[in-house]
């Protein structure tokens, strides 16, 4: 057998059935073996970060290895900023590149470069196959890496020679580690009596709980403890159900309205959540000293990473969250039960209000010139089907989205983890192609779409039926706030050097129909959703381009 196809019979092994790609000559090996691949689908794109942001996508969608294959140095370097996201979301991706032949690198011929030294800070392991016969461990190694708690991307370099290479192959078999580790039983005890005991206890629920898909138990246990939810600070994904009473959406990215909030309670129960990654520096620290921590992940690099915790545990929220609130109950005085049942009516009264009052601000604004995005997002979160998912790049017009979504179920939400923005437009292919039957809504900022515009060509050409809404207000507005905030000469003059995109300004309709998708403008809160509607029921792929207001708010 060849290499190349050995290589495909691998992935296949794995349960791998779309590589997303963008070829070059060090890939033609691998390009003609697909010639005559029929259940193997080459999802083609026309940049590498598009490659990476699809699979980026796919791989949290499905829960499934997402494959990558990039073109030699540039093309494994211009995927790096989504690999970095990928890499921050836990995305089982497996990264390939094509390397010149072996016999040939001690030469250092064009776009050669030690292609895992390069992958390394950005994955959980990288190697390049020396040997044929190798092929096989390396592959099976790499997906189950990937795979394993905490999941996360690999890398994998693979020199031409090998590809074309024949020879006897001993295809072995893919390995899988088993994902429901439970937290150790005198960890969850200690657990149990920390939180039975809190006069004020808060929940942070981090992506850990979708990806295990441990919504209902998490539930449990809130109700149990009468806690209030809230969603870790940049979440990629729904970690708790949007709709339900004790949740409290997600915390921004800064240090002081964070400890504003911590201040509140006596004990904090991370369940995967990101303690804390932040924005910029503060002189104030986000974690209040008092505040008693008890921590729930699946990576043990995170617990007692930036705070140590009363109780750390080891585990997978969904095999150990039900083992804490049998003990929990075991524990609890009826005293306790009682204050349990008024913190749970205290925090669903508290949640009420909350959305009542963000409802009321959207609705109040809904008719303003130009558009408001709380109300734009309000009206689109209140007409998208139950099963709808939606991604979320709005960084600067997104605040209070999550508690105006339904986003109820681990797979109806993702969002930019990483940060490095341009992953929306990709993302959203890849989730689209990873849920056929869901509706897909893409929200994404206009800066963030110019990164990775080319996106729009591969919606096309697969037919992928993504709706695309960019909300356009004509500049990186998050960085104009950021400056703004710290009152220097910008913020006095009112001028904001390298943030503006007006001068022309973008015509995101002619750029999306030059690739390929339908694309029209909404002026008006009705204009928008009737062509979100439109574009859902089309079965094809449409952008929207909503003008927003551009105030630094």
């Amino acid at each position: 057998m060849s290499g190349k196809r050995a290589f495909l019979e691998l992935l296949k092994q794995e349960g791998v059935d779309i590589i997303f790609g963008n070829p070059g000559t060090t890939e033609l090996p691998l390009m003609d073996a697909l010639a005559t691949e029929n259940d193997l689908r080459y999802v083609l794109a026309l940049q590498e970060a598009v490659v990476v942001g699809m699979a980026d996508g796919y791989a949290q969608a499905s829960g499934r290895l997402a494959v990558v294959n990039l073109h030699v140095t540039p093309g494994l370097g211009n995927a790096m900023g989504m690999l970095y996201d990928a890499q921050k979301a836990g995305s089982p991706i497996l990264v390939t590149a094509g390397q010149h032949d072996l016999d040939f690198n001690a030469t250092e011929p064009i776009l050669w470069a030690d292609l895992p030294t390069l992958a390394r800070p950005l994955v959980k392991w990288a190697a390049e196959v020396q040997r044929l016969a190798d092929l096989p461990r390396l592959v099976h190694r790499a997906a189950k890496t990937a795979l394993a708690p905490p999941t996360g991307p690999v890398f994998l370099s693979l020199p031409g020679d090998i590809l074309k290479a024949e020879g006897e192959i001993d295809l072995s078999a893919p390995t899988r580690v088993p994902v429901r580790l439970r937290g150790d039983a005198a960890a969850v005890a200690e657990a149990a009596a920390v939180l039975a005991q809190a006069k004020r206890p808060l929940i942070f629920a981090g992506d850990a709980v979708a990806h295990s898909r441990a919504h209902a138990e998490l539930v449990e246990l809130a109700e149990t403890l009468g806690a209030p939810v809230y969603a870790e600070i940049v979440p990629s994904t729904a970690s708790f159900p949007a709709s339900h009473p004790l949740f409290r959406g997600a915390m921004t990215r800064m240090q002081e309205p964070i400890r504003k909030v911590l201040e509140q309670y006596d004990v904090l129960f991370s369940v995967g959540g990101d303690l804390f990654t932040l924005s910029l520096p503060s002189a104030i620290d986000p974690m209040p000293d008092d505040l008693t921590l008890v921590h729930l992940d699946n990576d043990p690099w995170e617990l007692g990473k930036n705070y140590p915790p009363k109780v750390a545990i080891l585990g997978d929220p969904k095999a150990t969250l039900p083992e804490i609130t049998k003990a929990l109950r075991e524990r609890m005085t009826a005293g306790e039960r009682a204050a349990a049942r008024e913190r749970l009516d205290a925090a669903k009264a508290a949640t009420l209000a909350e959305r009542e009052a963000l409802m009321a601000k959207a609705h109040a604004r809904a008719n303003d010139t130009p558009l408001q995005p709380l109300s734009l997002l309000a009206a689109i979160g209140g007409m998208l089907p139950n099963d709808a998912v939606v991604i979320d790049e709005t960084i600067s017009s997104g605040p209070g989205l999550r508690s105006l979504l339904r986003s109820d179920d681990p797979q109806s939400f993702y969002g930019l983890r990483g940060g490095g923005i341009g992953w929306g437009l990709p993302a959203a292919l890849g989730v689209k192609l990873a849920l056929p039957e869901r509706p897909v809504v893409a929200l994404v900022g206009d800066g963030s779409a110019m990164y990775t515009c080319q996106a729009l060509w591969t919606a096309a050409h697969d037919h992928i039926a993504v709706v695309f809404v960019i909300l356009n207000n004509t500049s990186y507005r998050i960085l104009k706030q950021r400056l703004r905030a710290q009152h220097g000469a910008a913020a006095q003059v009112d001028r904001y050097v390298g943030m503006e995109l007006v001068d022309p300004p973008i015509d995101y309709i002619g750029l999306a129909r030059s690739l390929g998708v339908a694309a029209e403008r909404a002026t008006t809160v009705h204009e928008a959703t009737d062509l979100v509607a439109r574009g859902l029921k089309s079965g094809a792929p449409l952008l929207i381009d909503v003008p927003i207001d551009r105030a630094l708010r």
